[in-house]
C-alpha cells in the first residue's frame, strides 16, 4: 500500500511541470529545423524501450502487460495522444510557446464538459458556467487586434480537445484494469504508428542536435515518471492546481530563450482560463468529498 504524502506529491508535481516546460522548449527548438514526425518518432522509440523494460521487470512480464480488456479503446486513446503531441509541437513553431500554452490551459474545462457524455458524470451549472467563462478567455486570446489570431491559433485548441478525449478514454480504460497496461499500450502503439509515419522523414543530425534530441526524449520520459510518482502518493484534486505552474515556467523559457512577447490579451485571457479551470478542480474535489461523506454516513 502506498503511503499518502500530499506535500511531497505537490513538490513532485511542480518538478513535473518544470520538466515538461523545459521539454517543450527543446521540442520547439528541434521542430524549427526538423520534421515533427521524426521528432515524435524518436521520442516514442525511447518511450517504447522504457515501457517494455518496465513490463519485463513486473510480475507476469510482457504477457500480462499486453493483456487488456479494451484493445480498441487502447488503440483509440493512443492514436489521440500521438495526434495531440504532433499538433501541439506544430503550434509551438507557428504561434510560439506562450500563446500555445495559454490556449491549451482550457483542457481541464473541456475534460469537465466532456465527462458527462463520455463517463456519464453529472456536470452542474456552476461548472458549466466556468467552462463558458474559460471559452471567453480563449476568445480574448484569439482576438484579431491582439496580433495572435490566425488559423494556426486553433491548433492548441484542437490539441486540448484531443488531450481531453484521451484523458477521459484513459479513465474508462483504467476503471477495471491497472494503469500500467494503458501506459504500456500508449508506448507500443505510439512507437509502431510513429515509426510508420516518421521513418520517411528520418534525417542525419549533427552532433549538437543529436544531443538535443536525446535530452528531449529523456525529459519526456522523466516528466511522465514524475507525474506517475506524484499521482501515486497524493490525490489528483490536490495536485491539479499546481499543474498550471507549467504556464509560468513555459513563459519564462519562451521570453528568455526564444524572445517571445507576452501580450496583454494573452495575460488577461490566460488568467481567465486558469481561474475557471481552478474553479472546476475545486468544485470537483468538493463534490467528491461530499460523496465520500454521504457514503460514510450510511
Amino acid at each position: 500500500m502506498t503511503v499518502q504524502n500530499t506535500r511531497l506529491g505537490i513538490w513532485l508535481m511542480i518538478a513535473t511541470v518544470f520538466v515538461f516546460a523545459v521539454q517543450d522548449g527543446f521540442s520547439r527548438y528541434l521542430a524549427s529545423g526538423y520534421s515533427i514526425f521524426m521528432i515524435v518518432m524518436v521520442r516514442y522509440w525511447v518511450f517504447a524501450i522504457f515501457v517494455t523494460t518496465q513490463a519485463a521487470l513486473k510480475e507476469g512480464g510482457l504477457r500480462r502487460a499486453v493483456r487488456t480488456r479494451h484493445p480498441w479503446l487502447q488503440i483509440a486513446r493512443s492514436v489521440l495522444l500521438i495526434a495531440e503531441i504532433c499538433v501541439m509541437v506544430l503550434a509551438y513553431t507557428r504561434i510560439g510557446l506562450i500563446n500555445t500554452h495559454a490556449i491549451f490551459a482550457v483542457c481541464p474545462l473541456l475534460i469537465a464538459g466532456l465527462a458527462m457524455p463520455i463517463l456519464g458524470e453529472k456536470v452542474g451549472w456552476r461548472r458549466w458556467t466556468a467552462i463558458v467563462i474559460g471559452m471567453v478567455g480563449v476568445a480574448i486570446i484569439l482576438q484579431p487586434d491582439g496580433g495572435v489570431f490566425s488559423l494556426d491559433s486553433f491548433l492548441p485548441l484542437i490539441s486540448a480537445f484531443m488531450f481531453a478525449l484521451y484523458s477521459l478514454l484513459t479513465r474508462l480504460a483504467t476503471r477495471d484494469e491497472p494503469a500500467f497496461i494503458s501506459f504500456f499500450w500508449s508506448g507500443i502503439i505510439g512507437c509502431v504508428l510513429m515509426t510508420a509515419i516518421g521513418l520517411p522523414y528520418l534525417t542525419v543530425m549533427p552532433g549538437f542536435d543529436l544531443l538535443m534530441m536525446g535530452i528531449y526524449s529523456f525529459l519526456a520520459l522523466f516528466g511522465h515518471y514524475l507525474l506517475i510518482r506524484s499521482y501515486s502518493i497524493a490525490e489528483a484534486s490536490a495536485l491539479q492546481p499546481f499543474a498550471y505552474l507549467q504556464i509560468v515556467f513555459v513563459t519564462a523559457i519562451a521570453m528568455t530563450v526564444f524572445d517571445e512577447v507576452l501580450r496583454p490579451n494573452v495575460i488577461i485571457g490566460g488568467g481567465i482560463i486558469v481561474l475557471a479551470g481552478l474553479f472546476t478542480v475545486i468544485r470537483s474535489r468538493q463534490k467528491n468529498q461530499g460523496k465520500g461523506l454521504r457514503v460514510s454516513q450510511r
